[in-house]
């Protein structure tokens, strides 16, 4: 009996500090299941004041409920709808232009109708870019790899690193690569996997530092050499839009834009000469 007692007086304390620990292990649910419960009781109000707003709102005005609904529901459909033509008007376009270009009496010689649009979607950094590779031609890049044994399991370390933004006079060098993007983006540029012909401009970049400090790995490195080129319509584009044979300094491929006597980034600029860009 005294034994049983015991054990009973024992089993006690154990039971109510189990409860005490599952009551605190549960805790955090059920905070997160009241504020969840606190925000969908707020937005049901907010929902409510809005339905009970326009209804007060159409009955001042006089419009019946099911009115309301249909005018509401017509106008989220406009909006959805209102940037994209129904397949009969696009096909009537399509049509015309085959018309157009079967008349041989049309003038066809106005400039490319995207071209308006391209120009809006540009900064002014990327029309530096631009005119660099339409005046310079196609521009070298790297990647840097490790070199695996006969080039199996190669990894890449860096990709694109390329001095295209300090060539063309970036002010913003940290873009370039968002501005490479961009311009691939809008079929203006594009990213080959043959070296330039002069390879002798890969000696001058692969001696940056930015190149050096990415080869600096446990294991061995190497570096393939690429190219970014002007695609034909980026070609065009230039021609069109970009004033290539200005007299103007400012309009010259690694120009300052705060004068005509700074031609290059310089240590004076406060930018390192040929700082290298990943892409």
């Amino acid at each position: 009996m005294n034994e049983h007692r015991a054990e009973e007086d024992v089993a006690e304390p154990a039971a109510k500090a189990s409860g005490e620990e599952g009551l605190r292990g549960a805790t955090p649910a059920l905070l997160r299941l009241a504020a969840v419960s606190g925000l969908r009781t707020a937005e049901w109000a907010v929902r409510g004041w809005i339905g009970v707003g326009s209804r007060l709102a159409g009955a001042v005005s006089g419009t019946p409920p099911q009115e309301q609904r249909e005018t509401s529901s017509d106008g989220a459909e406009a909006m959805r709808r209102r940037d994209t033509p129904p397949p009969a008007a696009l096909r009537e376009r399509g049509a015309e232009l085959l018309r157009q270009s079967a008349d041989v009496h049309f003038d066809d010689t106005d400039a490319h109708p995207a071209y308006a649009r391209i120009l809006d979607a540009l900064a002014p950094d990327e029309a530096r870019i631009l005119r660099l590779l339409a005046v310079q031609g196609p521009q070298p890049s790297v990647d840097v790899r490790t070199a695996g044994f006969l080039r199996i399991g190669s990894e890449l370390v860096a990709p694109g690193l390329t001095m295209i933004g300090a060539e063309a006079g970036c002010r913003h060098l940290d873009r370039v690569h968002a501005y490479l993007n961009n311009l691939y983006r809008l079929g203006l540029v594009w990213f080959s996997r043959e070296p330039v012909t002069d390879r002798q401009r890969y000696q001058v970049l692969e001696a940056q530092p930015e190149i050096a400090e990415a080869m600096d790995q446990p294991k061995r490195t190497r570096t393939v050499r690429r190219s970014i080129h002007l695609t034909p319509f980026g070609e065009d584009f230039c021609d069109v839009c970009l004033p290539l044979g200005s007299t103007d300094p400012a309009a010259s491929p690694g120009a300052d834009e705060h004068g005509p006597e700074t031609e290059t980034a310089s240590d004076e600029q406060g930018v390192e000469p040929g700082s290298v860009i990943r892409t």
